[in-house]
């Protein structure tokens, strides 16, 4: 265990963050934001509403103009990049509210997921490693995404963006409006892709459920990093944490 994370932190980061600024509208979202992921990783990106978390991973996935700033996936700066590049580079994005293919089937939304591959057998493989991870999409396979519940829907999300067979996952809330059970559910999930050494972004409000996921986290206050560091210390200085996500005086 103790050698599997000092592998993680001597390899070089999957992305690097450098100082990255953005407006949302005419709003300034994010000033001077820094941060990496390393292989294997699961790093929480951690904030309260407007923290900038969202802007954040969109600016990563090209879906986001910045100010100021560079991102760099294996080692090639991407900002600029069209969304388009980015993803067959590696990185996928699955977004908050979920946002599937309502009219598509179960099985139909997968597909898309992997439109850009070519290789029939290893999506067919990576299809049923998406049903074995969610059971319920299997049993759902053949049925249209809007009539799926919140979970269901977030789950197919999860499995469309793993269809891309991607080297960076970017998730944002995957427990937004989602009963607790289907939540657990979903978390139970990730844990089994950071043990086959997915690497993930994740953004997450549900500050308990993130750190005990991740190996490291971030918080973001008012579109600028307020605290950083190894996940499950953190998790032991809730205080810390909490004045970090809210601001010293709330």
């Amino acid at each position: 265990m103790l050698e599997a994370a000092n592998a993680k932190l001597a390899a070089a980061p999957v992305l690097e963050v450098t100082n990255l600024s953005a407006n949302y509208g005419a709003v300034s979202a994010l000033r001077g934001v820094s941060l990496h992921v390393r292989p294997g990783e699961v790093v929480a990106l951690l904030g309260a509403n407007g923290a900038g978390k969202s802007t954040t991973l969109r600016a990563i996935s090209g879906l986001g103009r910045l100010r100021t700033g560079e991102i760099r996936f294996l080692g090639q700066r991407i900002d600029g990049l069209p969304s388009s590049r980015i993803v067959r580079l590696g990185v996928a994005h699955s977004p908050e509210g979920r946002r599937v293919f309502g009219s598509l089937t179960v099985a139909e939304n997968l597909r898309l997921g992997a439109a850009a591959r070519a290789d029939r057998t290893g999506i067919d493989d990576d299809r049923d490693r998406v049903y074995a991870l969610f059971p319920r999409l299997a049993e759902r396979s053949r049925q249209r995404a809007s009539t799926l519940s919140g979970g269901e829907q977030q789950m197919v999300a999860l499995g469309r963006a793993l269809m891309a067979r991607p080297q960076l996952l970017l998730l944002d809330e995957p427990s937004l409006g989602i009963a607790p059970i289907l939540v657990q559910q979903i978390f139970a999930s990730l844990a089994e892709l950071k043990q086959a050494g997915v690497t993930m972004l994740v953004v997450e409000q549900n500050m308990s459920a993130a750190l005990d996921l991740a190996d490291r986290a971030y918080v973001l206050r008012t579109g600028e990093v307020s605290l950083e560091g190894d996940a499950h210390e953190l998790s032991l200085n809730y205080e810390q944490v909490a004045a970090a996500y809210l601001g010293a005086n709330q």
